[in-house]
Parts: C-alpha cells; sequence; structure tokens
C-alpha cells in the first residue's frame, strides 16, 4: 500500500477496496484466536475428565484465559495509542499461538490452567487491537456496516471451534491436545497476510508511559475476589478469616488502583473517558453481554455433554443456533446502523432480547426438548449480535481518534471481566448445586457422599450407570439456574441501554478539533 493510501488512512478517506484489503488480515487473525479459543468448549468436558480435573478447575480452565486478557486488554489499548497497531497486533497473536501450544504439552490440569492464562495475554491484545485498529481506519458512520463483517467472524469462529473441537476429540488418531495445536499453521498465515495488507499511521508521542502499576493492581485486585468466589462455601465459610481477608483485599486492591488511574498521566483505564455517560452505560451493557458470551458457550457445552450425554462433536452442532444468531443479527442490524446513523435502538432491541433469551434457557432441566433449546439459544444469539460490537461503537463515537485505543480497549476491559467474573460466579453456583443434588441423590440410593462417586470429577467413564444417570441429570437440571442468575444480569443491561443519549454516528475518523471532548491528551 502506497504513503498516498496511508494518508488518506489518516483521514478516513480509504476506498472501500483497501479498507476490506486491510480488513482481511484482521478478520483472519481475529478468526484463528477466537477460533483457538472456543475449540476447547465442546473439548473441555472431555480434557478435564482425562486429567482427572473437578468442577472448580473446569471453570478455571475458562476463568485463567478470561483473566488475564482482561487485566491485559487496557495495556494493549493505551500500547496502541503510542505505538504502531500493526507490530502489536502481530506480536499478541505470537503470544496467544505460545500459549496454544503449551496447553497442547500439559499434563495435569494445574498445567493447563497456567497455560491458558499466558493464553490469555494473547487473547486481550488480539480482541482490544482489532477494534482499535478498524477504529482507525474507519469513520463510525461507515463502520456499522463493515462490523457486520466483525460480527460475522465472530459468528463463524464460534461456531467452527466447537465443532472443530468435537470432531478432534472424537477423533482417535487427533486426540485433544490438537485442539491447541491445530491454531499454529493457521495463525502464520494470518501474520503473512497481516505483513502484506494492514498499514496504519503510527503517532509517536514523546516522555508518555504506559501505567503497569494500576494494571497489575487492577488484576491482583479482581483475582484475589474471583479466587473468593470460587472457593467460598466449600473449602470455607461465608462468614469466616479467608473471606473477610480476601474480600478486604480485593476491595482494597481495587480502591488503591482507582487512586492510582486518577494520578497518573497516562492510566490504563482513563476514569474521565469512564465517566463519560455513553462510555458508563456501555460499559454497564458490556458486563451483561459478556457474561452472555462467555457463560453461554461455557456451560451450554458442559449442558449437552454431562448432563445430556452427547458426544462433543454432537454438543458443537447444537450450539450452531446460538451462533447462527449472531451471524444474521449483527450483518443485517450493521448494515441498517450505517444507513441510518442511529445505533441505540438497536442496543436497547439487542438487551431486551438477550433478557428474553436467558428466560427462555432459565427452564432447562435433564429433559428438555431440544428445539426449545435450540429456539432460545437463537434468541440469546440475536441479543449477543445486535449488542456486542454496537456498544464498542457508541464508545468508539465519542472520542479522538488519538484516544481511540485506551476508549475501545476500556469497553473490551469491562466486557471481558463480565465474562470472567460471570463464568467464575456462574461455575461456583453450578458446581454447589450440583454436588448437593448429587449427595442427596446417591444418599437416598444408600451410596455413602464420600464414595469418590459423588461427581467432584468430570470423568464419568468409571462410575457405574445409575450413579452416572444421577451425575448427568444433577447437571442437566442445575444449568437452568445459572441462566435465571444471568437474566437478572441481563436485565442491568436493558436499563443501561435506555439510558444511553441517542447520537449520530459521525462520519470522519477522527473529532473535529473543536469538539474533542475534556478528557483528551
Amino acid at each position: 500500500m502506497s504513503a498516498a493510501t496511508v494518508t488518506r488512512a489518516e483521514h478516513g478517506q480509504m476506498t472501500h477496496r483497501e479498507i476490506l484489503e486491510a480488513l482481511s488480515g484482521l478478520l483472519l487473525v481475529l478468526f484463528v484466536a477466537m477460533a483457538s479459543s472456543t475449540i476447547v468448549s465442546t473439548a473441555l468436558p472431555k480434557i478435564i475428565g482425562d486429567l482427572h480435573g473437578s468442577q472448580t478447575q473446569y471453570t478455571w480452565v475458562v476463568t485463567a484465559t478470561l483473566l488475564t486478557a482482561t487485566a491485559t486488554t487496557p495495556i494493549w489499548g493505551k500500547l496502541s495509542d503510542l505505538y504502531s497497531k500493526k507490530l502489536l497486533v502481530q506480536l499478541s497473536i505470537v503470544l496467544f499461538v505460545i500459549g496454544s501450544l503449551a496447553a497442547g504439552f500439559t499434563q495435569t490440569t494445574e498445567q493447563l490452567i497456567a497455560a491458558r492464562a499466558f493464553q490469555g495475554i494473547g487473547m486481550g491484545g488480539v480482541q482490544a487491537l482489532v477494534q482499535v485498529a478498524i477504529a482507525a481506519m474507519i469513520p463510525p458512520r461507515e463502520r456499522g456496516r463493515y462490523n457486520g463483517y466483525l460480527g460475522g467472524v465472530l459468528a463463524l469462529s464460534t461456531v467452527a471451534g466447537p465443532l472443530l473441537g468435537g470432531l478432534i476429540v472424537d477423533t482417535s488418531w487427533l486426540g485433544w491436545r490438537w485442539c491447541f495445536f491445530i491454531g499454529a499453521p493457521f495463525a502464520v498465515i494470518a501474520l503473512a497476510v497481516l505483513q502484506k495488507t494492514l498499514h496504519l499511521p503510527v503517532i509517536r508521542r514523546d516522555n508518555v508511559k504506559v501505567d503497569y502499576v494500576g494494571a497489575t493492581l487492577i488484576a491482583a485486585g479482581v483475582s484475589v475476589i474471583l479466587i473468593w468466589i470460587s472457593f467460598v462455601d466449600d473449602a470455607f465459610a461465608w462468614l469466616s478469616w479467608q473471606t473477610f481477608a480476601m474480600v478486604g483485599g480485593g476491595v482494597l486492591l481495587l480502591a488503591l488502583a482507582t487512586w492510582v488511574e486518577s494520578r497518573v498521566a497516562e492510566p490504563v483505564v482513563p476514569l474521565p473517558i469512564i465517566r463519560e455517560r455513553t462510555t458508563a452505560l456501555a460499559i454497564i451493557g458490556s458486563l451483561a453481554v459478556g457474561m452472555a458470551m462467555f457463560g453461554g458457550a461455557v456451560f451450554l457445552g458442559q449442558y449437552f455433554q454431562i448432563g445430556r450425554g452427547y458426544s462433543p462433536t454432537e454438543a458443537g452442532l447444537l450450539m450452531i443456533p446460538m451462533m447462527f444468531g449472531i451471524l444474521i443479527s449483527s450483518t443485517i442490524a450493521g448494515r441498517m446502523i450505517t444507513k441510518s446513523g442511529r445505533i441505540k435502538p438497536y442496543v436497547v432491541t439487542g438487551t431486551i432480547v438477550l433478557v428474553a433469551g436467558f428466560a427462555g434457557l432459565s427452564v432447562l432441566d435433564h429433559d428438555t426438548p431440544l428445539w426449545y433449546i435450540g429456539t432460545a439459544m437463537a434468541v440469546v444469539g440475536v441479543g449477543v449480535g445486535l449488542s456486542m460490537q454496537n456498544l464498542v461503537l457508541a464508545v468508539q463515537n465519542t472520542v479522538a481518534l488519538k484516544d481511540i485505543g485506551a476508549a475501545s480497549s476500556t469497553v473490551a476491559f469491562f466486557r471481558s471481566l463480565g465474562g470472567t467474573i460471570g463464568v467464575s460466579i456462574l461455575g461456583a453456583v453450578l458446581a454447589r448445586r450440583v454436588s448437593d443434588s448429587i449427595t442427596s441423590q446417591l444418599t437416598a440410593m444408600g451410596v455413602p457422599a464420600g464414595s469418590g462417586s459423588s461427581g467432584s470429577t468430570l470423568d464419568l467413564s468409571g462410575m457405574p450407570e445409575a450413579i452416572q444417570h444421577v451425575v448427568r441429570a444433577a447437571y442437566g437440571d442445575a444449568t437452568g439456574h445459572i441462566f435465571l442468575i444471568s437474566m437478572g444480569v441481563a436485565v442491568i443491561g436493558v436499563i443501561a441501554a435506555i439510558a444511553m443519549k441517542p447520537s449520530k454516528l459521525r462520519t470522519t475518523v477522527d473529532l473535529p478539533a473543536e469538539k474533542e471532548p475534556a478528557f483528551a491528551d
């Protein structure tokens, strides 16, 4: 791409063809990262079973990735405001692949959790930087059109990942480790395409430092609280010194992080941006959508395999309705937003539909008809497709180009945080309800609760058939309860969306100089 093209990119004048060429590398990178992540959703019950892991460890294999992705997302976003966006995207995908390969060679669940945590560092970069790069190329008014492509890639990767994971696990000569290995060659191709197609201006600023202290404090505070959620009412009581120490310590760390963010010149989560009405409400909405995306993918895959007895491949196929809903709704909404320039109606509609979908899933048990589950999943998918990318777009429309990285990554940070907290809380609730249900049913059957068949492990193959039925019924019946909780959280998203200020999407990449908001650097 010529220097003239880069100049046009700075002023939002790239042609449709030039944008598609640059977008091809970004979307391929995003596809590789997301597919490599979702590929474990259907394989995870088999993986944890083979490694003799527990339900808590199952949750932490997912939570560890989300946690590190959440913690590093603001740093990636801030770095993109200072250095080459292209180089940072390439670095993030390399880190993601290294983490994937490490996960493939693990021998224990503890090693797997650690490898997935490293993998999340790269995932946080890809998720934030693709959004940032698109925002640097395309004006908000036109971005709705291209967000349809983005939503399509997200939906395709979310469908392809579970299906591929199921096929790999069900293929005897491959084994679950190839769920992690298979993404490496595609990542190399993505890097080559990215090197050729992505050309963005680099705006360097002198004497600027990244707030690593603030990011570390945020990550530490969130981690302590999530660890408490995972173990409370199991390893220790709600009212105990461990609870006071962990909750108090987590809150103290987050309060200290807020103080640091308010003092440093370049905070990773800029408080003035968060205080802006549109951003604040988009953050609240993103928390709900984050829970929808991650909670749905993680626990529905487990429901189909553990609760209903389907194979990993069949579980992947059964997930298609939700992904199809995301694909169709995000594509259609993107084009309609570009045509009208209005975004709030779609976000409001999406969050309301999300509540309806969760309400449908909240009545699941171990023998709910598949047609009903598929319909409810499709409704959830439509809600996610209408709201997820558009919440980011609403924020990007309000900030100057030089703040686009911080603003975009801030929304992505809280969406990922919502997913992290959601998976952790829902996983803890599921584990408690399953354990209580299995214990009561085994006691009624005359089987001692501590006999090793209580369902603390997800390896059902070594259990007698009668006990397998108890475990499957317990998982199937408990899953609906966690989606009832998700519905309650999604209602908060509806309130936030309704409270958002209606606005027209601007037609320029950057804000006019006289209209830049007060929080710009």
